[in-house]
């Protein structure tokens, strides 16, 4: 009986041990990914990629909460969402803070995303829209479906930003499998988030593309800028290849959604008189 047991405790120990180096071994191997090359020998990241997460409503850890059209229900309520700053919190200086809160409650006129502004770095790698990576030797192209959003990463002749922009500008180099992207130049007017999360135009991001499967890659991205923040913080998150055999960026051309928000009180209105 006792004997009974003790084999059936080993038998059980014997499973759990050889579940858990599956568990290591599988780990190891999607670390250890190696993606196909291009006819340069870099990584091949090329495709159409999107984010799977809420960070687009708040890039900090959030719960669910009812959407500023409260008339429309559960279809126009926050989803809840984990986070993706690592660490969970943004170090913002206290007077950004309470900017950042003040953007919040005023977000429905304030967010550029209502206004179909370009969405800037990091943002429109998250945000609930496809994005296509195409790579050559002196450049790689980002084109966002977004309001028809484009990035140029340079990888050679690297310059310094020749002015301000929604979108910076770009400078890429290879580390080893990653793709790192440089990026400066930025204007204020770009949100990380519609939770009013921010920054001024002395913005330094870094983003780091890194292939762990065939159908997936690691984003992490540092964001530096001492007018608004305390100390350098990041983000990362996963990303997915949209595998589709028709997969595609289409066209969202959302300022025509909008020109009646922006401009709409400068429409002539009847001349009473003249009635």
């Amino acid at each position: 009986m006792r004997d009974r047991f003790g084999r059936r405790a080993t038998t059980t120990a014997i499973i759990a041990v050889v579940l858990l180096l599956s568990v290591t071994i599988a780990t190891a191997q999607e670390t250890d990914y190696l993606a196909p090359r291009t006819a340069a020998g870099n990584p091949d990241l090329n495709g159409i990629w999107q984010s799977i997460n809420t960070a687009n409503w708040n890039i900090e850890p959030h719960a669910a909460a009812p959407g500023l059209a409260r008339e429309l229900g559960a279809s126009a309520a926050v989803p809840p969402g984990l986070g993706i700053v690592d660490g969970g919190e943004i170090p913002y200086l206290p007077q950004a803070l309470a900017q950042r809160d003040e953007n919040f409650a005023n977000r429905l006129d304030l967010d550029p995303e209502i206004k179909c502004y370009l969405p800037g770095v990091p943002r429109a790698t998250y945000m609930p829209f496809p994005f296509q990576i195409i790579q050559s030797t002196q450049h790689i192209m980002m084109v966002h479906e977004y309001a028809g959003a484009v990035r140029t990463i340079y990888m050679e002749n690297h310059t310094l930003p020749p002015a301000p922009s929604w979108m910076g500008w770009s400078n890429g180099s290879w580390d080893g499998e990653t793709l790192v992207i440089d990026t400066r130049g930025f204007n204020d007017q770009t949100w990380f988030d519609r939770a009013g999360n921010f920054h001024s135009d002395a913005l330094h991001v870094t983003e780091r593309f890194t292939a762990r499967s065939a159908d997936t890659l690691m984003y992490e991205v540092t964001i530096e800028d001492s007018n608004v923040f305390t100390r350098p913080w990041t983000m990362s998150m996963p990303l997915y290849r949209r595998v589709e055999a028709n997969a595609e960026i289409l066209e969202f051309r959302c300022v025509e959604f909008v020109e009646d928000l922006i401009y709409g009180h400068l429409r002539k209105q009847p001349d009473s008189q003249s009635q």
